[in-house]
């Protein structure tokens, strides 16, 4: 089939690879153009480039101009993964099938712009890809193929989001396949089951520590590489400096019940915190402005004391 990729960020390259590399045909990969002057090109144009793919970088495709271009290519099918446009009805009917796309939930759990960030932060032991056939809504289409994947304990969001791009990529094929050949059996989501995974903000990385102690160690797996889970040392001298916190783990630390949430615990060797419930240890930080440092070396560097405090 001819298709055309719709992809900007880095959870669509391979896909796009994957379908250069079949039997089908790609005309073109759409990316949304970097916004700002220091942005950097989107990961799919730049990897296209490379493949010899044609690429396009429109405003938007919810145009008519974009649309009567879209239709020039006389393509089949829409293959869309974070593109980052949730298109309209005239935009996917610019091609015989329609448009397939890949989310990293499954659906109808964790729709919206950030599946894998959600899930970890919801204590998930389990995610997946799932490929819809699109409609307006949001990632509200019928689906055409679910694949489940098991999340890691100390696996981070991008650490995972790479790891599922990889294998969503195989799922894009299969459907693009089943569609070409009259195949594929979509079946409908329970909008009833449904829950909402809107893109994160630099505000949800403040580390709260009256939460539990693992669940502040999903919010540092979930915010790697952004926005990043943040806290701050409230130091007797000078004013509190930010850290920003890379790796954490769970700690058997026995503490008694009287020690408030982020009151320093221990700091021979080791960084121990108390939370709302448990404690947590500190395994790497970067305190504002410098590189990221084992805490062992943070420690170093910087007189943490017991009964210091993080908040």
């Amino acid at each position: 089939m001819r298709v055309l990729v719709l992809g900007t960020g880095p959870f669509a390259v391979p896909a796009l690879e994957v379908l250069v590399a079949s039997r089908h045909e790609v005309a073109c990969a759409i990316s949304r153009p970097p916004r700002g002057r220091r942005a950097p090109p989107a990961p799919v144009a730049v990897r296209a480039a490379e493949l010899g793919v044609a690429t396009w970088l429109p405003e938007t495709v919810n145009c008519d101009p974009s649309r009567d271009k879209l239709a020039a290519y006389q393509a089949d099918l829409l293959v869309v993964c974070d593109y980052g446009e949730i298109l309209k009805s005239d935009t996917l009917a610019t091609t015989r099938l329609g448009g397939i796309n890949l989310h990293g939930s499954l659906l109808p759990k964790y729709r919206g712009a950030a599946p894998v960030q959600w899930a970890i932060l919801q204590g998930e032991v389990e995610t997946g890809n799932t490929v819809i056939q699109m409609t307006p809504g949001l990632d509200a289409g019928p689906c055409l193929a679910v694949q489940r994947i098991a999340i890691q304990a100390d696996e981070t969001a991008g650490e995972l989001e790479a790891r599922m791009a990889q294998r969503g990529a195989e799922l894009v094929l299969e459907v693009t396949d089943q569609l070409e050949q009259g195949t594929a059996q979509p079946f409908p989501q329970d909008p009833g089951q449904a829950t909402r995974a809107p893109r994160l903000t630099k505000q949800q990385g403040k580390i709260d520590w009256s939460q539990t102690a693992q669940q502040i160690k999903n919010q540092v797996r979930a915010l790697q590489p952004w926005p990043r889970a943040d806290t701050a040392w409230h130091r007797p001298q000078g004013e509190p400096l930010r850290l920003i916190v890379h790796q954490a783990s769970l700690s058997t630390f026995a503490t008694h019940d009287s020690a408030a949430p982020g009151t320093v615990l221990a700091t021979e060797g080791q960084l121990i915190v108390a939370t709302g419930d448990g404690c947590l240890a500190l395994e790497q930080v970067q305190p504002a402005g410098k590189r990221v440092l084992a805490v062992r070396d943070f420690l170093r560097g910087y007189p943490v004391q017991v009964g210091h405090l993080l908040r």
